[in-house]
Parts: structure tokens; C-alpha cells; sequence
């Protein structure tokens, strides 16, 4: 019998050792930190053996194979041992991709990954094809493979994960832009951390097709670097393309099939630029996929966005309140100051991750009436926008801050909560800062 060995027993984890015991492995999974009861439970019904608390290196190197967590680097000390000796690592992506038939879209980008993976799942389902979802939106893909396949998989990806990638070849792939972040698994260089997104072209050929940001300098810093394989399809904001799509600044355009397709903004459910490139990227993918023009349309329109992700979360006295505690770096959160033409009360802060918040300056002059630093340590981001920003408040509690929103809001104003910044510092999660939030404009509405 086969054996394998799994780092980390999360979602990913665990739904890797099911499918790995459905087929007939010998599993152990081992977690350096406490496994959750209804984690423990599964592996446990599922005859699985597990350790916690520890990495026993002797049994997880026997095993023969290991599976490991997007979030355990290869420099790690286990990682690196199996490595030396030969020993497979790769991600559970990678693991499942051998067990589906299935075609997959495979969705990447520093922002707009998980939008742009719910969007096509979407617009797919709208139009009736089998399509399945997974990566790092909801359930593992290892663990929908124990009881289910498809004929399309949709999955966000990150570099991590492509990081753990040998054979996995995506039909279909979709690179939404590609900023600084996670630089410390990169040795702080930019150009490894563009290589690893890039690599998730690699097993690609020409009877695949690739879809990107066609203004993203990064993006085109990797290509030049590389002999592309499959078919390019360019997403645009500053010209009509060839086989691709435009935003003109009211209506997205698809070239598909040698004909213009044409979609007026008003008629999305999502709303500003940067979402016109998830729109774009999704409807090409979609479209590629097989998806009918009258789905596309329909699913474009009643299409419900991941929680955090410029939701709203309530209107009082005129006043709108957006959550968009997802936006924990500097390029996500232009983004959502560029959706809005209306006046904002922004709110911001937390645990700054080298922020250059100059980039900001133009979205915010004449914009941002007033700034809520919420965070432990602001002096960063006051210092940033004095003189700036004609007024700017400090607090450490979320309710405060939603009550001087709606002080400080006129009927028309929107209330917009994107921090650029962590959110470690107050709260668990982003999630917990997004909920509390939420929770505060429905208390403040009653």
C-alpha cells in the first residue's frame, strides 16, 4: 500500500486524507497545532491516524509522499529533509487533479481571485453546464472528489498553491493582476513572487487559453520572460482588443466569436473598475467554458458577491455603509475608493504591511471627507493624510467608528470600511472585523 503523509490538517488537509483513503493510501496526517473536534471526529470515522501538538519527521518521511499546506513553506524543516531525499511534496490542487476528469479554470491574481472564481462558477451554473468550485472558495476539491466529479472545476488558486503544483493543467487560465504581497515567502524579491503566479501556465499548450490584465506592468514583466503556449485573451481598460474584452467606463465589450458582445455596467450587480476586470475575466472564462450570452447577461445582474468584498450592509438616514475588510493591502483598497463617486467616510487601519499610502492621494483628495483610523498604532496613516483629508479621527472600536460615520455622513454619502492594512491587531480575522462591522450598522439601524 501506497503511503502519504499530510502537513496540516485544515480544509485542505483533511479533504486531501479522504480522498487519499478513498483511494486506497495508507494517511497520516500531522498538524503542528491543535486539530479541531470536528476535524478530528472526520479523520477518526474515516480510520485515519493523526498527531497534533508535533511533526514526527521520522514517520511523516517514511510515508513516501507528502501533501502540505499552501500555508507551510518549503523552507520548512520537514519540507526541506523530504526534498533532499527525494521525496514527492506537492499541494493538495495538485493531488486532487489526479483523481478528476474534469476540466479545470484555474483563477490567480494578487486581487479579484475570489470574486472573479465566484463570478464563473456563477455564470456557468446560470447557464446550465456541470461545473464544480473549489481552491480556496469553500469546500477542498480533494473532499468534493471523495463523493462527486464534474465536467468543469472552477478554482482559485494562490501561489502558494501553485508553488506545490507538478502536472495540474488548467483548460482555462485566469491571471486577474499581480501587485506586491507576500513578499516574505519570496525573499523579498517581486520578480520570484511573479514567477510563482506565472508558473501556473507551464503545463498549458495551444489548444488551452490564457486570459490577464492586458495594463498590468508586473504581469508583463513575467511574459516577456516566457514562450506563452496557449491562446491569449486580453482584459482591458484602455482599448478594444483582439479575442479579448474592454471597459470603456460604462459598458463592457467582449470580443467572442468573431462578434461584439455588450454589457452595460448599470445592468451588474457589481459596480467600479476593478470589478469590471473580474467581470471581464469571468465572462471570457465563461464564455470559453461553453456559457450562453443570455445566462451571462442574467447571472451578471443577480450575481451575490463573497461577504467583505464591497458589500453593502445597511442605509440609515441616506447615509450607505460598505463593508470591504477584505481590502488589507494599499491596491485592493483603491479599488474600492475608485467604485465610488459619491462622498466617503473612509475607514482604515491596522497592521501595516509597508504601506506607501502616497499611492493613494489622488483617489482620496477632494474625496474622503473624513478619516476613521481604526488600529492599536495610527500615527502612520494620520501622518500620510494631514492636510490631505480635511478631517481625521482615531479609535480602537468598531462601533465608535460606525457611529462617527453616520455623524459625520450626509444624505448621499457612503461610509466605506477598507482598511489596506491586517486586521491582527484588534481583531481574529478579517471576517471578525468585516462582521463586527456589519454588526454595528444593523445595531445603529435599530
Amino acid at each position: 500500500m501506497k503511503g502519504i503523509a499530510i502537513l496540516g490538517a485544515g480544509e485542505s488537509g483533511v479533504g486531501a486524507a479522504l480522498l487519499a483513503k478513498k483511494n486506497g493510501y495508507d494517511v497520516f496526517v500531522s498538524d503542528g497545532g491543535k486539530i479541531s473536534e470536528n476535524r478530528k471526529n472526520t479523520l477518526d470515522e474515516a480510520g485515519i491516524s493523526y498527531e497534533e501538538g508535533q511533526h514526527t519527521q521520522e514517520r511523516i518521511l517514511g510515508q513516501g509522499e507528502i501533501i502540505k499546506s499552501p500555508g507551510i513553506p518549503f523552507t520548512n524543516v520537514i519540507v526541506s529533509a523530504a526534498i533532499e531525499q527525494g521525496i514527492p511534496v506537492i499541494d493538495e490542487l495538485e493531488f486532487a487533479y489526479g483523481f478528476t476528469k474534469g476540466k479545470v479554470i484555474a483563477i490567480t491574481g494578487t486581487n479579484g481571485k475570489t470574486t472573479t472564481t465566484l463570478l464563473t462558477y456563477h455564470l456557468m451554473k446560470k447557464s446550465g453546464l456541470d461545473v464544480g468550485m473549489g481552491g480556496n472558495v469553500g469546500k477542498s476539491w480533494a473532499s468534493q472528489l471523495v463523493g462527486e466529479d464534474h465536467d468543469w472545476w472552477v478554482l482559485e488558486v494562490s501561489s502558494f498553491q501553485i508553488d506545490g503544483f507538478k502536472t495540474l493543467k488548467p483548460k482555462i487560465a485566469v491571471l486577474t493582476n499581480i501587485t506586491p504581497d507576500h513578499l516574505d515567502r519570496y525573499e523579498y524579491k517581486l520578480e520570484n513572487y511573479i514567477h510563482s503566479k506565472l508558473n501556473l501556465l507551464k503545463q498549458m499548450d495551444g489548444d488551452d487559453d490564457f486570459i490577464y490584465f492586458r495594463e498590468d506592468q508586473n504581469i508583463w514583466k513575467g511574459l516577456n520572460e516566457l514562450v506563452i503556449q496557449p491562446k491569449v485573451h486580453e482584459v482591458s481598460l484602455e482599448k478594444i482588443v483582439k479575442d479579448g474584452s474592454f471597459f470603456n467606463g460604462s459598458e463592457v465589450k467582449v470580443n467572442f466569436n468573431d462578434h461584439m458582445l455588450a454589457i452595460p455596467e448599470s445592468e451588474m450587480a457589481l459596480k467600479g473598475d476593478h470589478n469590471m476586470l473580474n467581470v471581464m475575466c469571468a465572462v471570457n472564462a465563461a464564455l470559453l467554458a461553453g456559457a450562453n450570452e443570455e445566462a451571462v447577461k442574467t447571472g451578471l445582474a443577480d450575481f451575490k458577491n463573497a461577504p467583505h468584498r464591497m458589500e453593502k450592509v445597511g442605509e440609515i438616514n441616506g447615509v450607505v455603509f460598505v463593508n470591504d475588510s477584505k481590502g488589507t493591502n494599499v491596491d485592493a483598497t483603491i479599488y474600492a475608493l475608485s467604485a465610488y463617486k459619491e462622498p466617503l467616510i473612509w475607514i482604515a487601519g491596522g497592521v501595516d504591511k509597508g504601506n506607501d499610502y502616497e499611492v493613494t492621494i489622488p483617489k482620496v483628495r477632494g474625496h474622503v471627507k473624513t478619516l476613521i483610523c481604526l488600529g492599536k498604532n495610527n500615527e502612520k496613516l494620520k501622518a500620510a493624510f494631514e492636510g490631505v483629508i480635511p478631517e481625521i479621527l482615531e479609535t480602537q472600536k468598531v462601533t465608535e467608528a460606525v457611529k462617527w460615520g453616520l455623524e459625520k455622513g450626509e444624505m448621499g454619502d457612503v461610509v466605506l470600511l477598507s482598511p489596506a492594512c491586517a486586521s491582527f491587531d484588534l481583531f481574529k480575522n478579517y471576517e471578525d472585523r468585516g462582521d463586527q462591522f456589519r454588526e454595528a450598522v444593523i445595531k445603529m439601524k435599530s
